[in-house]
This record gives C-alpha cells, structure tokens and sequence, in this order.
C-alpha cells in the first residue's frame, strides 16, 4: 500500500512539474510567471514588497529593526596576533573588561564589561517583560541598560542595578524626579534608524500602562518632537548639559545619529563639557522607521567611530570624554574592532533582542517573527518567558567578553581598553586611508611609500595604550 501511494505522489508531483515547466517556456514573457524572477533581481524582492505596501496603503512602511544593508564593512578588519614581536599574554594573567564611563562625573558608571543594553522605550518598541528581562540580564552580568525614548519604568528601575536613561524628545524622562533616579543620563537628540524625525504614536496603540508611565492623557498620542524641547540653541544645550551633571552628579552624555557633521556636532557637545559621546551609526535598530530613513541617512558606524575618536584626540579629550559605538554591532569580533578603532564601550540593541528571545523563538515561528514575544502589545507577548530570556541574554553577554578576552590573549593585552588601530590590519586600500589602519597586504615599513601624497589623515593613529599596559612587565 505505502509503494502505491508513493508511486502516485511521485506520479502526481512529475505531471505537475512537467506541466509548469512546459507553461514557463511557452508562455510569453508579459504574460509568463517567471516574468518575477527578473523583476525580483532588479528591483530586489525587500524593496518590490515594500513597493506594493506603499502602493497599499499610501503610507511610507514602518520596517522593524533597521536596515538590512550593511554598510560598515567590519569583516574587512582583522586583528593581528604576536608571537616573538611581542609576546602573547600568558594565559595565568586576568583580562581586564572593566569600562569606567564619564570619568569626569563626580558619580562616574563602572561596568564590568565593555557591552551594555542599547535604548529601547518600552511602550514605543518593547513589553514591560522584555524591559525586565533586559535589566535583570544586564544586572547579572555587571552592565548598564538602557530606558530608550520612554518614561521611568518601576519595574526596569528595580531591576536594574545600573540605569541609563534618556532625556528625551518626548519629554516623558525629563522632570527631576525621574531623572534623579539615574546612574547616568544621556540626552537624546537622535538616532541611527530614524535620525532626529518626529515620531508618533497613535493614542489607540497606548495601554493603560503606557499611559501612566509616559503620563500621556488618555486619548492623546505620544509625540517625539524633531527638537528637544526647550533646546533651539547650542547655548541652551550648554546651559541643559552643566545643569544635569550639577542636579545630578552622575555622567551626563549626549546621544546623536552619526552624520557627515559629525565633527561640528562634537564641537558643541565638548563646549557643554559632557561625559560621554553615544554615536549612532546608520546600521541602528529601531522599533518600526520608514525605510527611506534606515537605508539613506546616516553615517556608517565604522566611519562614525573612527572620525569621533580621532576628532577627541585632536581635541585632548580621549579618556575624559567616553565615546561608545552604536548601530548595526552583532558579533564580538565587530564589538571589539569597533573598541580598537576608539570606542570606549558598545551598545546592543537588535542583538540583544535576539539573545533574549533565543530558543524561546520557536513558540512564535514559523508562523510569526520571533519579535512578536517582545514588541508591546504584539500577539504573543504574553508567551515569553522572563526568566528564561534573562538568563539566555546572560549568557550571550558572558560568552561575548569572554570571545574578546581570548583575542587580547593572542594580541598580548591585558585588557579590552588596550586593544587599539595597531591591533588591526586591512583588507581594502579605501577602507585602510578612511579610517587610518594599515593595509594587511604590505609591511608596516611599506605603509607610507603606498600612501605616499594621500592626505596626512590616513596615517593618523589614535593611541589609546594606557599607562598600566606600557609598563606591563610582558612589553
């Protein structure tokens, strides 16, 4: 019997095939099926969809989670191990991950490790479970996490043993009140996904929750303004800036989307005398942005790193102000290059999600995405398990260090805030001049007749070998 009912399918299966295929070739091309193939190729299969949902519905498309392009071409760095030219760390020497940020406050933020949690509002992205999960995993491991766009959540602030939050465009974190209740504070004017665009959110779409944490009226919408209210001038930034870190006395930063001003931008935020410089590449997550937004504005977050980096060391900064790297960061190799090039620590946002979710993904596929059990008021919000989403976080942070730990191993570093451009070399000839590492394909002797004539910016080198690494008895 099962012969004869495999023989059938297998019969039944032929005929169809056969048949479709004689259709492809007889059919004309404007009236012939395959006619999507090349379409697809041309247009690309995500912007045709993206297509016939603006033709739908006359709206630009709210795409979750950023771009999908991947501009900063991080796989073009590698790092480069020691043997006799320097020695390699022997392996009964500690590691240190320990990032202290905005050394100048006088309540500086110690993390243990070098990666916290990226901002992301609960309400305008994220559930009050998943907001709780990410503050309890980030508290395990000894990091920072971080409110996003939001108000001040009780529950995350408990769960939290180190809270960043945002002075934000909605205004939602920005009375005393909240924000005494921080570890440190970051001014949000915008960010990688979406720029400094306003934002709203339809008063339908807020729950009674959302509501009391925003402190939004019922009936109205949750608006993020393209300016921070309050702030039309540089000098009212100054003013806001010095007022936070004297109220306050925790790190007072400044949080921008990466763009080709960027050096005008960190001008003004040095004059204000901040903390800490979060920089967000074009490659950031973001709850739902039209798409226009995520793939054609911005600065790549490689770019953006090395020019703020080398922008504080022209200007005596490196060290007093933290610069931490943001956007489209997913593996630890891409944290820790973005730290070489001059990064003080990272943020992780659509990767920490996906850590979270884990295997827990398999409750929601494959008949809805896996950001279903963690976006607010999704379908199956309710499904994720917090415990469990603590812990799968946890983990990832903790296998992330210690994959860092194991290259400054082999690069003879005792610590992540060691690692720096000479640890690098490159690949590409125009990546090696934009962001001033040497090229992989010649010797460091040969480096300067192969540049010879570029400009003096490609042979910059931001030195960032602390004290305790020169005089460690290995070097």
């Amino acid at each position: 019997m099962f012969k004869f009912v495999s023989n059938f399918m297998r019969s039944m299966v032929n005929e169809t095939v056969d048949k479709a295929i004689e259709r492809l070739a007889r059919d004309q091309y404007t009236e012939n099926l395959f006619e999507m193939m090349p379409v697809s190729k041309k247009v690309n299969p995500i912007n045709l969809i993206e297509l016939v949902m603006r033709s739908r519905k006359g709206q630009p498309p709210g795409r979750p989670l950023g771009t999908h392009m991947r501009f900063s071409p991080w796989d073009k760095l590698l790092f480069n191990p020691v043997h006799l030219y320097r020695f390699p760390t022997p392996e009964d020497v500690g590691i240190s991950t320990a990032v202290t940020i905005g050394k100048r406050a006088r309540n500086p933020l110690t993390i243990s490790i070098p990666i916290m949690i990226a901002g992301m509002s609960y309400g305008g992205a994220l559930s009050k479970k998943a907001k709780i999960a990410l503050a309890q995993a980030a508290t395990r491991i000894g990091t920072a996490t971080n409110t996003g766009e939001a108000g001040l959540m009780e529950e995350e602030r408990e769960a939290a043993d180190l809270l960043i939050g945002q002075y934000n465009r909605g205004g939602w974190l920005n009375t005393p009140d909240k924000y005494m209740q921080l570890d440190a504070i970051e001014i949000q004017l915008g960010q990688g996904a979406q720029g400094s665009t306003p934002q709203r959110t339809p008063a339908k779409n807020i729950g009674r929750e959302y509501h009391e944490v925003f402190e939004i009226p019922k009936g109205e919408d949750a608006l993020i303004h393209s300016r921070l209210p309050g702030v039309d001038t540089k000098e009212q930034f100054i003013s806001l800036v010095r007022k936070l870190k004297e109220e306050t006395g925790v790190p007072v930063g400044l949080k921008i989307a990466a763009t080709h001003h960027l050096e005008k931008e960190l001008q003004i935020a040095l004059e204000a005398e901040v903390d800490f410089i979060t920089v967000d590449g074009a490659e950031g997550g973001t709850h739902a942005a039209a798409p226009i937004l995520e793939d054609d504005v911005g600065l790549p977050t490689m770019y953006a790193v090395s020019r703020a980096a080398r922008f504080l060391s022209r200007k005596g900064a490196t060290g007093d102000v933290s610069l931490i790297a943001t956007g489209g960061l997913v593996t630890p190799g891409d944290y820790l290059k973005a730290l070489a090039l001059g990064a003080d620590a990272v943020y992780i946002g659509t990767t920490a999600v996906m850590a979270l979710v884990g295997d827990q993904m398999t409750r929601a596929m494959p008949f809805e995405p896996p950001t279903d059990l963690v976006v607010y008021q999704a379908k199956m919000t309710d499904k994720l398990d917090l415990e469990r989403g603590a812990t799968s976080l946890f983990n990832y942070l903790n296998a992330s260090s210690r994959e860092m730990e194991l290259v400054c191993y082999t690069l003879g570093k005792t610590s992540v805030s060691d690692v720096n451009r000479e640890d690098l070399c490159c690949l590409d000839p125009f990546l090696a001049r934009a962001i001033g590492v040497e090229l992989a394909f010649i010797s460091p002797e040969e480096q300067s007749e192969y540049f010879e004539g570029l400009p003096e910016m490609a042979h910059e080198q931001v030195n960032r070998q602390p004290e305790s690494y020169t005089q460690h008895p290995l070097h």
